[in-house]
């Protein structure tokens, strides 16, 4: 995630930003420094002591059950960085008892972020200035749309579109390999799959009609969409949609635990 969004933010704003990055992963930061090298200039930290010592912008992008591991040793200066978490179940309150900071905001983008078509969002209070409010939404508004939730959400938004490329992903190459299995090519089922997974993403998004309403449109009394409907049905296509999401969510907020 932390690349998706570096290479985004870097793509977008070019000369106006450069990334410091920490992590006790060599190969991490070879990976960071090869796809967002590309755009601006990428330094290597000896510490994450020294990304807070010298940023101005810190993202916090690891996994939940190394926070404490990543920050005990940090300090924080009183007029320190603007901190944006992109920590799945990770509190405000939370982080503001681990870094002393009061200049926190939670974000929970997605992985295309990558290719500038991120769904993030963002818990704003009136705790928060409205320069640094601006800098995250400038951020992610650079990779892709962005929606403001309350805090309280950012768990649903984790298992949502947090988690839900995944879930699209799988949806595709089940549409793929059913084709493949009625006896055509998969070179020509990718393709098929793929733009029909768009064209019927951006129909919902421009024409601001119910799902339900477009996909009446598609639905002719004793044809084959209904037919593949039922089978959807039969087998808990919709159900297991909402179990996954739900599931997803539940985790988020175990993690914060």
């Amino acid at each position: 995630m932390a690349k998706a969004l570096g290479v985004g933010i870097a793509q977008s704003y070019a000369d106006q930003v450069e990334f410091q990055i920490a992590d006790p992963s060599d190969d991490a930061c070879l990976s960071f420094e090869a796809m967002v090298g590309q755009y601006t200039t990428v330094s290597r930290a000896t510490s994450n002591q020294e990304v807070a010592e010298h940023c101005d912008v810190v993202f916090l992008a690891v996994k939940p059950q190394f926070l404490n591991s990543a920050l005990h040793t940090v300090s924080w200066k009183e007029t320190g960085p603007l901190i944006v978490s992109i920590i799945a179940g990770v509190g405000t309150l939370q982080l503001e008892r681990i870094t002393g900071s009061d200049r926190i905001i939670r974000v929970m983008p997605n992985t295309p972020c990558l290719i500038g078509q991120g769904a993030s969002a963002i818990a704003v209070s009136d705790s928060h200035s409205p320069e640094d409010v601006e800098t995250v939404r400038g951020y992610l508004e650079a990779v892709g749309k962005v929606v403001t939730v309350e805090e309280s959400m950012l768990d649903s938004v984790t298992g949502l579109s947090g988690s839900g490329p995944a879930y699209v992903f799988s949806f595709i190459e089940a549409l793929i390999d059913g084709a493949v299995l009625t006896g055509m090519a998969r070179s020509t089922a990718r393709e098929l799959a793929v733009q029909t997974v768009i064209g019927a993403s951006m129909m919902v998004e421009q024409t601001g009609e119910h799902t339900a309403v477009l996909r009446d449109r598609v639905t002719s009394p004793g044809g084959t969409t209904i037919a593949g409907l039922k089978a959807l049905e039969e087998n808990a296509f919709r159900d297991s949609i909402m179990s996954a999401v739900h599931a997803a969510t539940d985790r988020s907020m175990d993690l914060g635990d």
